[in-house]
């Protein structure tokens, strides 16, 4: 056969069959439901043996749409009069034979598990899980465990800025081009998983005290490593009750949202202190690093903090 494309208008006059039409839109989005998870069932337990499908739901089955309409649907479920549990599935399948699609209930064989789904082009249909439905020994009723595949997302390209999305929905991914970070929204926050490894100094000029070591962040997939610098006191003597700020400024991407992090400082003379590293919601001190415990710091004592690390996801 030679090569061939559609649509065109070297090809059957612009028309497309259904067979072509599946090749081609299949790809296009994921098969399964237009929502996801904290959405409310799509299949539950009907009375009798019976399940009840959702109404106003919306579904691609590789690449046919479908919905339930306005007042949903209930689908029989076959008694069982063996002596096992049996196992069925509502399935959203695809015929190849009528090209709609339909939720149907498909029967497993009682002791073996759910029956297994349809989807190679070598099968008549093809089939979307919705649920699997227990249906114990001549039972009365059924148990229905939800298990519809979601519509994935597609990738949207922007910066952490200007053109982040301010109504994101739960599965959304981001490729920041400006940080080089992979953003994905789990419908309560954005969360990293990946970004480009690096390092970063954060050393920032602080009135009364001199840098005698940079300080430096090491940061990978929204995890901060810090390295404290070395700090030499320049200006007048610091009394155990006062803070103090500290040369180092975090960047905004890099704070933790919500909690301050306490680490451990050596003053000259091997005296123990400790230093705040103030969280984003700190307004007044976001991203700041404060001496907040201490013995008497007078001019010409050095400040050897430690290392500390944090997630910013």
């Amino acid at each position: 056969m030679a090569q061939d494309s559609w649509p065109s208008p070297e090809h059957n006059a612009r028309f497309v069959n259904d067979v072509e039409y599946e090749q081609m839109a299949r790809y296009f989005t994921g098969s399964g439901v237009y929502g996801s998870p904290a959405d409310p069932a799509v299949v539950t337990a009907g009375v009798g043996l019976t399940v009840k499908i959702r109404p106003n739901q919306f579904a691609c089955v590789n690449g046919h749409g479908w919905t339930s309409g306005t007042t949903g649907d209930i689908l029989d479920v076959d008694a069982n009069p063996s002596g096992q549990t049996r196992i069925d599935r509502a399935v959203l399948r695809l015929s190849r034979t009528t090209w709609t699609v339909r939720a149907v209930v498909k029967k497993g064989t009682p002791g073996a598990g759910p029956p297994p789904l349809a989807t190679g082009p070598e099968f008549p249909n093809y089939e979307s899980l919705l649920a699997n439905i227990n249906v114990p020994p001549s039972a009365l009723s059924v148990q229905v465990i939800r298990g519809e595949r979601y519509v994935g997302r597609t990738l949207r390209v922007a910066t952490s800025t200007a053109q982040t999305n301010p109504n994101p929905e739960i599965g959304d991914l981001t490729w920041e081009s400006d940080t080089k970070r992979l953003r994905l929204y789990d419908g309560a926050r954005t969360i990293t998983l990946y970004e480009a490894a690096g390092t970063v100094v954060v050393t920032s000029a602080q009135s009364g005290w001199a840098v005698e070591a940079d300080s430096a962040l090491d940061y990978a997939a929204g995890q901060i490593h810090l390295r404290l610098g070395t700090f030499k006191r320049t200006g007048g003597e610091i009394t155990p009750a006062a803070e103090s700020r500290l040369p180092v400024l975090i960047p905004a991407v890099y704070r933790h949202p919500t909690r301050s992090i306490r680490s451990i400082a050596y003053v000259s003379g091997a005296r123990p202190a400790a230093v705040t590293i103030h969280a984003a919601n700190e307004t007044a001190r976001a991203g700041q690093v404060w001496l907040t415990s201490h013995p008497t710091i007078s001019a010409g004592d050095l400040i050897l903090p430690g290392q500390v690390s944090w997630a910013v996801n």
